[in-house]
């Protein structure tokens, strides 16, 4: 398995910093309810495509702030047997509301055959298309970070630049390991300079 890093060999940066994320968010707002709540559930959950079109009504918690994950790189064996492990993932009321709103959650919910139909019945390949178009409306450069992974590069980074304890981004982010999750207190730029600030303040 490779190594995960937030450049290339080339030194270009593989994660979107703090200006591209808003403006990625902007943007995804000004498209149409299905791709808007994709792009955004991918934004505030920093999770994979992959992880994303499993996401069900019933894994959305209204009440509770959350979306529940399945976490496709996290196996815990027991008895021999892998188990498969989920996670929740704390996100903004408003974008429940408008996950809600455009697909009817709560409704779904009270049919058990609904509540577990996928939300975005999609292939990853087309959510790769879709986050590749906003980010184009969005106006980010044509370089490695402009994919679905700088996005959640992005969110570990935005996360690490916030103060959230790294323990906790390991478990919303899904990593096995602590090591991988400690790549995002690598960032640099303005992301670098807003960690040191706190320190020197």
């Amino acid at each position: 398995m490779s190594e995960m890093r937030l450049y290339d060999p080339a030194g270009n940066r593989l994660y979107l910093n703090a200006e591209e994320r808003s403006a990625f968010l902007a943007a995804a707002r000004r498209q149409p309810a299905r791709d808007r709540t994709l792009c955004e559930t991918l934004h505030w959950t920093g999770c994979r495509p992959s992880e994303l079109i499993e996401i069900t009504p019933a894994r959305v918690d209204l009440s509770g702030g959350t979306v529940t994950l399945r976490s496709l790189k996290k196996r815990k064996e027991v008895s021999g047997k892998d188990k498969i492990i989920f996670r929740s993932v704390p996100v903004p009321a408003e974008f429940l509301d408008t996950l809600n709103t455009a697909h009817g959650i709560r409704e779904a919910q009270r049919s058990r055959k609904k509540s577990a139909l996928p939300i975005w019945d999609l292939s990853r390949v087309r959510i790769w298309q879709i986050v590749k178009g906003v980010m184009i409306a969005a106006g980010i450069p044509d370089a490695p970070h402009r994919s679905p992974k700088g996005l959640r590069h992005g969110f570990g980074v935005h996360a690490t630049v916030q103060g959230v304890p790294l323990h906790m981004l390991q478990r919303w982010l899904g990593h096995a390991q602590l090591s991988t999750t400690a790549i995002y207190a690598d960032a640099v730029g303005k992301e670098e300079q807003d960690i040191a600030a706190r320190m020197w303040g």
